[in-house]
Order: C-alpha cells, then sequence, then structure tokens
C-alpha cells in the first residue's frame, strides 16, 4: 500500500511538471512578457575566467613563458580563458594555471589583489553564455548551468528577455563589514544593477534569484546590503541550490592537502597554493557558529596524532598546515563575518533545494604524513560536498527568529540521492526547480497555466 501511495504521488507530481510545460509551451511567446525574470547566480567555478599577461608577469618556467597558452588560443588583444582550460590536466601546465589564478593578500591595504603581472575579467556580465558550458569546446564533459537553462527554455524564458546571467571572479569573496573588499563588492553593485534592470524590462515584474552553491551566500548578502523597500520592488523570491551556508568541511581537505576537485591527472599538491589563496575558499571554511561549540562539546573535524581542529579552531589549524598567511585575512575578514547570524532576509520568500544521502566528509584523520598525505575521511550526511547541517543552517537561523516581525519562514526541499553538482543536471532536480519557479510565477499566469497551492 505505502509502494502504491508513493508511485501515485510521483505520477501526480510528474503529471503536473507536464502540465506546466505543455501549458507554457502553447503560448511561450505571450507569457514570456509575464513571468517574473529569472537572474542565474553561479557557485565557486561556475563561470568563465578570462586572463592576459602583460609585462610585469615573471613566468616560473619555460612552459608558462608565452608557450601557454598557445597563440591560437588567444584573441587580438592577448586575452584567453584562464577557467576551464583543459591544459591544466598536463602537469607543467598546472603550475602555469595555478600560478595565474593565485591571489595575494595584502596586509597593510587588507584586501586582495591579483598575481603581478595577470589580469582578469568575467567575460558576458548579465547573459548566461559563461554559464553554460566552462569550456564552450568540450560541451558534453564541461556543461554547468546547460540544462537548467534548457529547462527554463521550456517554460517560456527567452536568454537576454527574461533570462540573466551574473558571472563574476569566484575567487574573490566577501568581508565583513569595514573590510576592504574592491572585486566582490563591485560585483554586489552589478548584480543589484542587473535585478534592476531585469525588473524594469519586463513591466516591473520582480526577480526571481536562482543560485547555485556559493552563488547562495552572495545573493544573501546583497540582501543583507539592500533596504527592504528594494526588496518589495525588485525581488519576489530567492531560489538557492545547495548553498552553504556555513561552510563546508572538506574546505578542510582543501586547505591542508589541496583537492583536484574530480579532476584527473590533477595532483592536488600543486594546486594546494593557488587554492589557499582564494579568499573565498577562506570564506567557506567550517563556521564556528555551525561546526563549533564549546570546548568540552565540540566535534573534531580534522584529527592528527598531535591534536584535533573543529569549527571554532581555524586560525589554528590555519597556521599549523602551514599557511599562517592566511590567520589574519581569516580573523579580520571572515570570523566576524561567519560568527554573526546569517542575514535571513525579510519579507523575501526562500526556497532552498539541496541534495541529501550522499556520503560527504565529516571528519578527516591525519596519519604520520602529516597534511601532505590524504587523510582517512569518516563520511555523513550531507550533498557529497556540503555537510547536511550546513545546508539547513538557514532554515535554523530563520526558525531562531520566532516568525516574528515580517521574516519569511524558509523552505527546505530536500531531493535523496542528489549530489552538490548534479542538483543542475538530475532530472528530477530539475523537474522540481521548475515547479518551485511555476508556483512562484503562478499569480500572474492563472488562468493560462495550473494554479499551484
Amino acid at each position: 500500500m505505502v509502494k502504491f501511495k508513493f508511485k501515485f504521488l510521483n505520477l501526480i507530481h510528474y503529471c503536473t511538471i507536464l502540465l506546466l510545460k505543455m501549458a507554457v509551451f502553447s503560448s511561450s511567446l505571450a507569457l514570456s512578457h509575464h513571468l517574473h525574470p529569472v537572474v542565474l547566480i553561479p557557485g565557486n567555478g561556475g563561470n568563465q575566467l578570462e586572463a592576459r599577461l602583460t609585462r610585469e608577469y615573471n613566468p616560473s618556467s619555460l612552459w608558462c613563458n608565452g608557450w601557454y597558452p598557445f597563440p591560437w588560443n588567444k584573441d587580438r588583444d592577448g586575452w584567453f580563458r584562464l577557467w576551464f582550460d583543459p591544459g591544466v590536466l598536463l602537469r607543467p601546465l598546472t603550475k602555469c594555471f595555478a600560478e595565474r589564478m593565485t591571489l595575494y593578500y595584502d596586509p597593510q591595504l587588507r584586501d586582495y589583489y591579483n598575481a603581478p603581472g595577470v589580469d582578469t575579467r568575467v567575460p558576458g556580465f548579465g547573459s548566461i553564455d559563461s554559464l553554460l558550458y566552462l569550456d564552450p569546446n568540450l560541451k558534453h564533459i564541461t556543461a554547468y548551468m546547460e540544462p537548467l537553462v534548457r529547462s527554463l527554455e521550456e517554460i517560456g524564458y527567452v536568454s537576454g528577455e527574461n533570462l540573466f546571467g551574473a558571472p563574476y571572479d569566484f575567487r574573490y569573496g566577501l568581508a565583513a563589514q569595514g573590510q576592504p573588499c574592491r572585486v566582490a563588492d563591485d560585483f554586489i553593485s552589478d548584480l543589484e544593477r542587473l535585478v534592476e534592470s531585469a525588473a524594469a524590462s519586463n513591466g516591473g515584474h520582480r526577480v526571481i534569484l536562482v543560485t547555485h552553491s556559493l552563488g547562495g551566500l552572495f545573493a544573501l548578502h546583497m540582501l543583507d546590503r539592500t533596504a527592504p523597500s528594494w526588496h518589495k520592488k525588485h525581488i519576489k523570491h530567492l531560489i538557492t541550490l545547495s548553498a552553504p551556508w556555513g561552510g563546508t568541511v572538506e574546505q578542510m581537505l582543501t586547505f591542508a592537502s589541496g583537492n583536484a576537485l574530480g579532476v584527473p591527472l590533477v595532483d592536488p599538491l600543486l594546486v594546494r597554493a593557488e587554492q589557499r589563496s582564494s579568499s573565498s575558499n577562506l570564506w567557506l571554511m567550517p563556521s564556528p557558529r555551525v561546526f563549533g561549540g564549546t570546548t568540552t562539546t565540540m566535534t573534531p573535524l580534522v584529527v592528527t596524532p598531535e591534536t584535533s581542529y573543529a569549527g571554532s579552531d581555524i586560525a589554528r589549524f590555519l597556521a599549523d598546515i602551514g599557511f599562517p598567511e592566511g590567520v589574519q585575512p581569516y580573523e579580520e575578514r571572515i570570523r566576524p563575518l561567519v560568527d554573526r547570524p546569517l542575514p535571513v532576509p525579510e519579507e523575501v520568500p526562500v526556497t532552498c533545494i539541496v541534495g541529501s544521502g550522499v556520503d560527504t566528509a565529516e571528519k578527516l584523520v591525519y596519519g604520520e604524513a602529516g597534511f601532505d598525505g590524504r587523510p582517512e575521511v569518516v563520511f555523513g550526511d550531507g550533498d557529497g560536498t556540503v555537510n547536511m547541517k550546513s545546508l539547513l543552517w538557514l532554515e535554523a537561523e530563520a526558525a531562531d527568529r520566532g516568525g516574528g516581525g515580517n521574516w519569511t519562514a524558509v523552505k527546505v526541499v530536500k531531493l535523496a540521492g542528489v549530489s552538490h553538482t548534479s542538483v543542475l543536471k538530475d532530472r528530477e532536480a530539475l523537474d522540481r526547480i521548475i515547479e518551485e519557479i511555476g508556483a512562484v510565477n503562478s499569480e500572474i499566469l492563472t488562468p493560462n497555466l495550473v494554479k499551484w497551492s
């Protein structure tokens, strides 16, 4: 009986999705002008990044000295795609890639900057083009938001009309109030203007923000920096996919031993220094609010033969892994940012779509080889990248507000077996995302579309 009920509910769910697609497809041209516009915000590494080398560039090897990237991969002004380039798979070129991606922290200016001689830019802000594929020459294996975009197009969304993208330089994260943060602050300002433009060009219909991973944190902090009156005028809904609200234990692995991120043939130790330099990676270290606790109750996240580290010990952890230069920016820029409650947006409905039931690093146990070796991983629940307690943290913060005032409850949709990245590709996940967007649009599409509860 239970099995039959489950199948029956699934049938209702998929029929509802089919009705939505059929209704919109039948009048897509007319309805495209009545949908709430969507702005897509990618996650860390979720859009293309371009670079150009100047005279100040000091290559570390002959491979990096004009041989790579090859001349035919550059445009007339010397710009080439830095991320993603399959050349990173070759060991000598991995070093070139890493030195060009590396950021440097100036303790006097208290801000990050590019490697000397490396100019970078984000192509196509406002467009979805750089979000579809990380390498347009390798579409099949580097597709990112392409499946989601195609699903949105099926219900009437049109690129450049009511569907927009907000790519950014994902190496630069935000910082606590009062700390210089030029690149990320500029992105937040650009995002605000994009939202205003998208709403204005769509008859004043407010924007649905759809984010993946780190993009959810940027969207949340943009809402925190704008007034409730701005929200009422420009924002309809925030839909986040796999947002790491409280950071991840996996990020400690990245800082300690490097992380190939599933890219074959790449030695994690070759990219470790570059990954440590990323201020957004530092932002994604486990939050003390989520992974901390008292000295007697805190759960260790990293264990070595000599000591252990919890979410409250990140500064000590950074020093012990051989990255003492990360302590000051963490303590001054990141700790005050993640120690405060999450800025649950006022009067903006939020839906968090998360994967669950996928083995996710919960504790790292290092042996005698130290942090240059690979740890034994103890797994827990999550989406394979983000721990479940982090995925659900915004809901917990909203519940702590007690529902008072104008605070909006956070809705969570759990998808069993869906990983951090497959949420953008899995058929069930895509259907659920479209269902949520359909529900948001129901008030302006009824009676053209099925009325959503």
